[in-house]
This record gives C-alpha cells, sequence and structure tokens, in this order.
C-alpha cells in the first residue's frame, strides 16, 4: 500500500488524539470520555444554567481548545474563509437531534471509539447503528440531498465563535462563581485546566489540518471505496485500546461499563440517529466544531444546535442514565429520525 502525505498525516493525527484522549483521562477525565464532543458540550450547557442537572456540569476546555487550535491554524495557514448561509436553520435541526441521538447513547462518534478501546461492547453495538446511519443518509447523499452551498460572510462573522470560546475561557479562568460545577457524577472529574485546554488546542489543529471525522470516513468507503479518512478514526481506536492494555483500563464486557448502559437497542438506534444526521450535516459533531473555528457560521449553528439539544435532553428526561434509555428519549430518537428524513424527502422532492 502506497503510504500518501495525506495518510501519513491522518495516521499520526489519529495516533497523537487517541494518545492525549487516553492522558486526559489519566489525569481526571471520567474513564473512555478523554474525548466527547456531545458530553462536552452538554457539560458547558449545564455549566451555563442551560440545564438543571448537577451532575453534567462543567464548562470542559476541550471544546474552548478545539474551537481555538482550529481558529489559530486556519488562520495562520490562510484557511480561515468566513462563509455561511446554507440552510442554516435545518442544520439547527439536524444537530439538535444528532446531540438527542447521542444522549441516549452516551457519548458522541469519538468516545464511542474510545469506549471500544476501553473494551464496552455496548460500542460495538452502537458501532453498527452509526454505520447503518451513516449508509441511509449516504444514500439520500447519491440522490442529490444538499443543504444549499455557503456564501463568503464577514471575518466578523466568522470570528464570533471564538470570540464566545475566548469569553467563556475568561470567566472560567477569573469569575468561575459566574458558572455552575458538578460536586459528584462525570461533570465533578476532569483534568486541570491547562492541561485540557492544552488537548484540545492539539486535537483542534491536527482535526483543522487533516479534515479528521468519524462520519466522512465511513461515508467515503461507502460511497467511493476511500478508506483514507476513515484511517484517522483507526489510529484513534489502535492507539488508546493499546494504552488501556499497558494502564490496565481495559475492561472487556457489556456490564458495568463507565457512563454506559446495556440497552443495545437504544445504543443501536441513538447511535444510528447520530450517523444519519451527521453525514447530511456533512461532518460529525468533532466536525462541525472545527468547522465552527475556521469561520463556518453554519457549523456553528450546527454547534448551537447540539447545545440546546443538550439542554433540551437534560430539561425534559430524554437523556439517558447508566440505568438505560428512557421513554421520552426513545420517542425522539423516533421522532428524530421521522423529522429528518421528512425535511430530506421534501427537498428531494422540491429538487426534482
Amino acid at each position: 500500500m502506497i503510504v500518501t502525505k495525506e495518510k501519513r498525516n491522518l495516521i499520526l493525527a489519529g495516533s497523537a488524539t487517541g494518545l492525549i484522549a487516553v492522558l486526559l483521562v489519566f489525569f481526571g477525565n471520567p474513564k473512555n470520555m478523554g474525548f466527547c464532543i456531545a458530553c462536552f458540550i452538554r457539560d458547558t450547557a449545564g455549566a451555563l444554567s442551560l440545564h438543571s442537572a448537577s451532575v453534567v456540569q462543567y464548562a470542559r476546555p476541550e471544546i474552548i481548545g478545539l474551537l481555538l487550535g482550529s481558529m489559530m491554524i486556519s488562520i495562520i495557514k490562510k484557511e480561515f474563509k468566513p462563509r455561511g448561509g446554507s440552510s442554516p436553520l435545518l442544520r439547527f435541526v439536524f444537530s439538535f437531534f444528532v446531540m438527542i441521538g447521542a444522549l441516549v447513547f452516551l457519548g458522541c462518534p469519538f468516545r464511542l471509539i474510545l469506549r471500544l478501546a476501553g473494551g464496552d461492547l455496548n460500542a460495538l453495538v452502537a458501532l453498527f447503528g452509526f454505520i447503518s446511519g451513516i449508509i441511509g443518509g449516504s444514500i439520500l447523499l447519491s440522490k442529490g440531498f444538499s443543504l444549499g452551498r455557503s456564501y463568503k460572510q464577514s471575518k466578523a462573522e466568522g470570528s464570533m465563535m471564538g470570540v464566545v470560546a475566548l469569553a467563556l475561557l475568561a470567566i472560567l479562568i477569573f469569575i468561575p462563581s459566574l458558572l455552575k460545577f458538578s460536586e459528584k457524577g462525570p461533570g465533578s472529574l476532569h483534568a486541570p485546566v491547562a492541561l485540557a485546554l492544552a488537548g484540545g488546542l492539539i486535537v483542534g489543529i491536527l482535526a483543522q489540518r487533516t479534515r479528521f471525522c468519524m462520519a466522512g470516513g465511513i461515508r467515503d468507503v461507502f460511497l467511493f471505496k476511500d478508506s483514507t479518512l476513515l484511517l484517522g478514526s483507526v489510529m484513534v481506536f489502535v492507539v488508546a485500546l493499546i494504552l488501556n492494555l499497558f494502564t490496565g483500563n481495559f475492561v472487556l464486557g457489556f456490564a458495568g461499563q463507565p457512563v454506559a448502559h446495556t440497552d443495545w437497542l437504544w445504543n443501536f438506534l441513538g447511535m444510528g440517529l447520530v450517523g444519519y444526521g451527521s453525514v447530511l450535516l456533512g461532518g460529525c459533531p468533532l466536525r462541525q466544531t472545527i468547522l465552527a473555528g475556521e469561520g463556518s457560521s453554519d457549523s456553528a449553528m450546527s454547534v448551537l444546535g447540539m447545545l440546546v439539544g443538550a439542554a433540551f435532553a437534560h430539561n425534559f428526561g430524554l437523556a439517558s442514565s447508566t440505568s438505560g434509555a428512557t421513554l421520552y428519549g426513545k420517542i425522539a430518537v423516533i421522532i428524530g429520525f421521522v423529522i429528518i428524513s421528512a425535511i430530506v424527502f421534501v427537498q428531494l422532492k422540491n429538487k426534482k
């Protein structure tokens, strides 16, 4: 196999990201949660008092780092190109339901990989759901579905997510009394701020340079028979698996996994909804966060959709617990599939 520069960069970026994820757990993050975009946005929503679930409230520096890292490197490389206007409200809705699906599973695609690397077989079930959702969405893309083109926007518009990230970082460091912090549960477990911020910055830079995307890798394999983008995800898994085995954090099985449940059907369907919505959006939650940092107001709207989705999920009992998925969460996942599919088919019909 010829290892191109792009493949080499993805292998190196995935390896570094897997290493950072395990280190963040070693220094305080919840197990199998060195990085989880959905969980960290949810925790940040709690810190901002957008929901009242006391066990998941913490302004995660990793999210701030992802946004700032992506923004800084895109400016340095002259790739900071503010753009937007590609169905922003539809992106908000899709992202809202992507977050609902993630919180029914209890993790985003990034955490799915880390849970697998920690021996959590519930994540294997979810992986099949994630792949199924991506295949379903990819078929619709091949039939012509699109959220439309984006347009050039002002630098002020494209910089807003970076400004918000800096403001949140300043509050976290200098006036933390304005935020809420969990005293127990996953929100109370975190690496030191400086280390978490540094980890986010590095991963943000690497993800921006390599177009790292969990959903995009599987989409490219299905639509174009191209496994290049998938290499990043594979290397995250391989490195995290090796380090977990070395440190004794690998526990194979379904039961007793950290911040997880064994409700296999809803693990499958929850991540199926994440895959379905992500591929139609053009990227997984990590990719949307990186694009928001490099100036896409469309992806910024996706991040806001996930933020509101997280708040909604915990305010109205949609998020799962270690006991399993809730009734309202199950209903919300089905509604998510129905609403996203209805939007897609209306768009396709109008296009014809």
